[in-house]
């Protein structure tokens, strides 16, 4: 169905947007935002003419929404058919599907980002409660105004780039482009858009979770990881000390080791359960990647 040609570029932006409703937030939030960019940059190239007589100009060299919408669609596809790590050869049976894990580069890519989460948990938490208490401080100096716009603009960035590192690790398709800012507006008009845009306190709200999910991630990840490990090699290191080729200096006696190696029989009971317990990890390592990749989605995302 062909809709009439927009006159204006609220009503470019609306039709794109409605093209793109069923298609992925992020890649909507980027289309949406190379085209505002455009179209006002091309707005302030030609300061003689009206909108409607620029929107008509370029309309054979941009495209129409509609096939804007399918460019970036087409385009979206490829890219991620580039992108996209090949999956791991599962085989078949219970067994085979549980050990392929080890074969998936997303499951050591989020196990990584687990140990990263403390760290970025409290950056993300510091920056906000800062933020947000020397704005309000501010509020009633003449330096609060550009104090909270800056503060909220490098929120934005911080969030595009927390963005970027979610979908390296996770695969989920966040935006390359932030929300556009819209046509030049006074200092107290941007406040009172950013105060009522809903990302604004998302994003925000987002950064303070952060921090409790990043100690709830990265407990999860040394807590697992410790304990599969030291099962899994502890009795190697028993066999290796009872041999004599390992030494433990400063006077310890055997009774050193765990009880519960005093039989060689436990050995592989040990090292199974260790194996076991490492490649459950990894299976919720990547659970939890994929879940905290929706999560940050929904908050940081518009229109998601």
């Amino acid at each position: 169905m062909n809709r009439a040609a927009p006159r204006s570029i609220d009503a470019y932006l609306k039709q794109l947007r409605a093209e793109l409703s069923d298609s992925d937030p992020a890649l909507a939030q980027d289309a949406l935002y190379d085209a505002e960019e455009y179209l006002r940059a091309e707005i302030a190239a030609h300061p003689g003419k009206s909108e409607a007589d620029v929107l008509e100009l370029i309309a054979s060299t941009y495209g129409s929404p509609e096939e804007v919408a399918a460019a970036y669609r087409e385009t979206e596809v490829k890219v991620a058919a580039a992108l996209s790590s090949p999956k791991p050869q599962a085989g078949k049976g219970a067994l085979r599907r549980f050990f392929a894990v080890y074969s998936d580069p997303r499951a050591y890519a989020s196990l990584f980002y687990m140990f990263l989460a403390l760290a970025l948990g409290i950056f993300h938490f510091v920056f906000a409660v800062v933020g947000v208490s020397l704005s309000v401080g501010l509020a009633v100096l003449i330096i609060g105004v550009p104090f909270f716009l800056a503060f909220i603009g490098l929120t934005r960035v911080i969030a595009l780039a927390d963005g970027r590192l979610v979908e390296a690790v996770s695969g989920e398709r966040m935006p390359r482009r932030p929300r556009h800012p819209g046509p030049r507006q006074s200092f107290w008009a941007r406040i009172g858009a950013m105060l009522r845009d809903t990302r604004t306190w998302t994003t925000l709200a987002y950064f303070v979770l952060s921090l409790p999910l990043g100690i709830a991630y990265f407990t999860i990840a040394v807590t697992g990881l410790a304990a599969g490990l030291s099962l899994t090699f502890a009795p190697f290191f028993e066999i290796a000390r009872r041999l004599g080729w390992v030494t433990i200096s400063g006077g310890i006696t055997p009774e050193f080791s765990p009880a519960w190696l005093g039989s060689a029989f436990m050995f592989p009971v040990a090292i199974l359960v260790g194996v076991v317990l490492v490649t459950t990890l990894l299976h919720l390592t990547r659970f939890l990647g994929r879940a905290h990749a929706r999560f940050a989605k929904h908050m940081l995302v518009v229109g998601s």
